[in-house]
């Protein structure tokens, strides 16, 4: 995994990981500290508690911030599961479909699997869920950037 993420057991929750991007200036930092889990089979669950900075006027999750979550959510489970080993990559679509509303307070898990993997693509689903019950469902691609530092800009020096 690239130096830029920390991965470590999450002391407040037993289980699970603690995933942290490295640099907290970064728009990923904006969701708090997540908790990670993968499954046996794959499937990787990235969980939030949303707070009042995630929170619209109606006291509900933000849809923005569902979004933000399941877009860091498919580069975790990437990650987790080896197929973003180097290099980043970069989220051509994401398809989502709000099926309610997320509550400000409770935890917010993100689960995600890779249907399918080819030399450039990765195409995954999931749901997004508070206490077992679904609030979105996704599918997206990220296309992988092999044989660039992540960080490094384009025309710059790796």
């Amino acid at each position: 995994m690239p130096d830029e993420f920390a991965l470590g057991p999450d002391p407040d929750h037993p289980g699970w990981m603690r995933w942290e991007l490295r640099e907290k200036g970064r728009y990923n930092s904006t969701l708090g500290p997540m908790s990670v889990m993968q499954r046996a089979d794959g499937t990787v669950v990235v969980r939030t508690v949303p707070g009042h900075l995630q929170g619209n006027l109606a006291d509900n999750v933000h849809g923005g911030a569902i979004l933000t979550q399941v877009d860091i959510s498919m580069f975790v489970c990437a990650r987790l599961n080896g197929s973003l080993r180097e290099g980043p990559g970069v989220t051509l679509d994401l398809s989502t479909h709000f099926v309610g509303a997320g509550k400000v307070g409770v935890p917010m898990d993100c689960e995600v699997e890779i249907i399918k993997e080819t030399g450039r693509m990765l195409f995954l689903r999931g749901l997004v869920k508070q206490q077992g019950i679904s609030i979105c469902a996704y599918t997206g691609t990220i296309r992988k950037m092999p044989g660039r530092k992540i960080g490094a800009r384009s025309g710059s020096p790796s």
